[in-house]
């Protein structure tokens, strides 16, 4: 029966590696896909005559708009290598991985900080353009 678990793993082994590059791929493809619309917003934003303030909120909602695609590209990351753990489980990937997920934790941390203040600071903007009118 062991021989039977073992054979199994041994050909689905190429299956995992290949499902396991198209998720860094993939990743690849969220991380530069957000970059290109986080550029795209800014140079919108810039094409704006705005006064310096609201200019400085744009630029940091657009900036959490990037780092949420930054951590959904680290979330891809993390699953391609657990997948990988799993089926090569080395020290290097396990500690590979461990990286990852500290990273991911402390931006994820951060990104949720910035994107609450931002959502603040839209909630007040229009709560003040209602009080205008």
């Amino acid at each position: 029966m062991h021989d039977l678990a073992q054979m199994i793993m041994d050909n689905l082994i190429p299956f995992f590696d290949l499902f396991i590059l198209a998720l860094n791929i993939f990743s690849i493809i969220v991380l530069i896909w957000g970059v290109i619309m986080a550029g795209i917003d800014f140079l919108k934003s810039e094409r704006i005559d705005r006064n310096r303030i609201v200019m400085a909120r744009q630029n940091n909602f657009i900036k959490s708009f990037l780092g949420s695609y930054i951590l959904l590209s680290l979330e891809i990351l993390i699953a391609a290598d657990i997948i990988e753990s799993i089926i090569k489980p080395t020290f290097q990937d396990i500690l590979k991985l461990a990286i990852l997920v500290v990273i991911r934790t402390v931006i994820s941390y951060f990104l949720h900080k910035e994107i609450e203040d931002a959502l603040k600071d839209k909630e007040n903007e229009t709560d003040k353009k209602k009080q205008a009118d």
